[in-house]
Parts: structure tokens; sequence; C-alpha cells
């Protein structure tokens, strides 16, 4: 086989790699997309649930009284805090694990 035709095969492997590593990592995205919407939707539903548990007592009307209100935009301000908060201790302790593990990788 001459070097001619050596480059040339080299060059189409290349590309075909190079194709399979962006399908991949599209895939990949695609999948973490999916899961972040899953991770949010399972988030909502039981944030509706709490805080309709919570707040919610009187069905002779099919308007929230003030007091229900009151205690349901509470009610989600504190659940959408929490959750912030956990997900920065979580990135916080991602973070201090993966250095961690590049430490001992040394």
């Amino acid at each position: 086989m001459d070097s001619e035709r050596k480059k040339e095969l080299l060059t189409k492997y290349a590309m075909f790699n190079n194709y399979g590593q962006s399908f991949q990592e599209q895939r990949m995205q695609q999948l973490m997309e999916q899961k972040q919407m899953r991770d949010f939707m399972r988030m909502y539903t039981n944030l509706v649930a709490r805080c309709f548990g919570d707040c919610v007592d009187d069905f002779t009307s099919s308007k929230l009284s003030e007091k229900e209100l009151t205690c349901s935009k509470r009610c989600t301000l504190k659940n959408m805090k929490f959750n912030e908060r956990l997900g920065q201790r979580f990135g916080e302790e991602s973070t201090k694990l993966m250095e961690d593990q590049a430490r001992m990788a040394q």
C-alpha cells in the first residue's frame, strides 16, 4: 500500500472516529436533558402535592381562600429555596469529591 493511500485511509478513519464521538456526545447530551426534565417534573409534582396537601382544606369553593393562597405561596417559595440550596450543596460536594479523587490519582 502506497503512502498516499495510507494517508487517505487514516484521514477517513479520523473523520469517522470524530463523527462517532460527536454522535456519542449528542446522545449523552440528549439523555442528560431527558433526565433533567424527569427530575424537574418529579420535583414539580412533589411540590404541588405537598403544598396542596398542606395548604388547601376548604373544598366548598372553587377559589382558594386568602389563607390557602398565602400558605401556597409560602410553601412554594420555601420548597424552591430548599431545592436551590440542595443543588448548590450537591455541586459543592461533587467538586470536593472530584478534587479529592484527582489528588489521590497523583
